[in-house]
């Protein structure tokens, strides 16, 4: 339920109250005695889905550029009046849970922080993204995105889509670019300092750190946490929930793999920091397609969308533009997807020829089979479209016993792991005595 106050310009009085007869509202009436240009102030209940319709009625009377209007929280209204309007609305194909579009505009404003308080908090959850990816720790990499401040920029752009706000938009799209940015270029140089001074292990293996791996060669079902969370970011919003929680969720889309681009960089490695930032930017780009989306699907429209062509050209621009970034850096995301899952495949394989050829043998014994992979970038017409994977060296650890012919068994192995790849794989055979005693 919401109180609504409502301040009549003069000359608009009878035509304010006779609105609101109509509609079975009841209300109260003060005088203005200020002396400006208002005669008096009006105050009525409403439920919560009868405030943008009864709005947008009061304000195609000139009263949104003649005065101004408050909505507030009201716990309860004893009313027989209210009652009947409560029950009308109800039955109205409009969501009963969703706040006004007037106070979600409100909302999507109010959740972007200040310039500065924006940058620095920005800088602390990437620095702490950070420090959590290389201590594999993701205790901390949840304490990052839980100070970022990025879900006001990415709903007010969805909310200043819906509602026909262009500042709304671009600034949020401002916002989000420039965070991202700033979130990408902090973490690297926090990450330089972290390996100059030594604090990193001189050649850690990052591709080994679970945290950062999976952003290094980023799967498309990662897509998926992007989408969700700009539905839920949205809903919570629209619903009057609160969206801490949600902001956590945006998060985890976004500042993480900025942080993994930030480690690539500082640590001169080129296909990781290109795989990391695509998927940066592809998250960001589905979590505002899904807010708009989701804002569409829930009832909200600019409200001159039925008077003018303009605004349905803008919400159709937005989304076909949204649209087309997704499925663009999908492709990429495709690609490093297939990638992967050909190359778990021929791992399979291989360890599956290893074990056979092995197998033959009765007096060798396989200890151990390790892998190293490669990535090469794919272009197509001069654009990098994705990054494949492929196993470049195997080493395959095997005991033996009373020497057998040790370079016949390497042979057969290169052979046979060599028989159906386009590129060669190096195979190193490592052998070691084994002595068996029975007693």
């Amino acid at each position: 339920m919401r109180l609504v106050q409502v301040t009549i310009p003069a000359g608009k009085r009878e035509t304010v109250l006779g609105t609101l007869d109509e509609e079975g509202i009841d209300y109260v009436v003060t005088d203005e005695t200020s002396g400006r240009e208002y005669t008096g102030v009006v105050y009525f209940p409403l439920p919560d889905n009868a405030v943008e319709p009864i709005l947008d009625e009061l304000q195609e009377l000139g009263l949104e550029e003649q005065s101004y209007t408050v909505v507030v929280d009201a716990q309860t209204v004893v009313s027989r009046q209210f009652d009947d309007l409560k029950e009308r609305y109800s039955t109205d194909d409009t969501d009963e849970e969703r706040i006004s579009r007037q106070e979600l505009h409100t909302e999507a404003d109010e959740m972007t922080p200040t310039f500065p308080v924006y940058v620095t908090m920005t800088l602390i959850s990437a620095i702490v993204a950070t420090a959590g990816l290389l201590l594999d720790s993701p205790a901390v990499v949840v304490g990052s995105m839980v100070i970022a401040p990025l879900i006001g920029p990415a709903l007010a752009a969805s909310v200043g889509t819906v509602t026909d706000d262009d500042e709304m938009f671009w600034n949020g799209i401002k916002y989000q670019a420039f965070g991202l940015g700033l979130a990408i270029v902090g973490a690297a140089a926090f990450a330089w300092l972290l390996k100059t001074a030594n604090v990193v292990p001189p050649g850690i293996d990052l591709s080994s750190i679970g945290e950062i791996s999976e952003r290094f060669t980023p799967d498309l079902l990662l897509l998926a946490v992007a989408l969700g969370a700009g539905v839920a970011g949205v809903l919570a919003l629209s619903t009057g929930i609160s969206v801490a929680l949600v902001g956590v969720m945006i998060a985890a889309a976004l500042i993480p793999p900025a942080a993994a681009a930030g480690i690539a960089i500082a640590w001169g490695l080129p296909l990781p920091a290109v795989g990391a930032t695509v998927l940066v930017l592809v998250n960001a780009v589905s979590v505002n397609l899904a807010g708009v989306l989701t804002l569409w699907y829930t009832g909200y429209r600019p409200r001159n969308w039925f008077e003018t062509d303009d605004a349905h050209r803008k919400m159709v621009r937005n989304v076909a533009t949204f649209l087309v970034i997704v499925v663009l850096l999908s492709v990429f995301l495709g690609s490093v997807t297939l990638s992967t899952y050909q190359t778990a495949t021929f791992q399979q394989e291989i360890n599956h020829d290893i074990e056979e050829t092995i197998g033959q043998y009765e007096r060798f014994t396989l200890l151990e089979v390790e892998s190293a992979t490669g990535e090469d970038v794919v272009y197509e017409q001069g654009n990098i479209v994705g990054i494949n994977q492929r196993i470049t060296h195997v080493t395959v650890t095997v005991g033996y016993e009373d020497d057998p012919d040790r370079g016949a068994l390497a042979d057969t192995l290169y052979e046979r792991i060599n028989e159906d790849v386009d590129q060669e794989v190096t195979v190193e055979v490592r052998f070691i005595e084994v002595e068996r005693r029975n007693g």
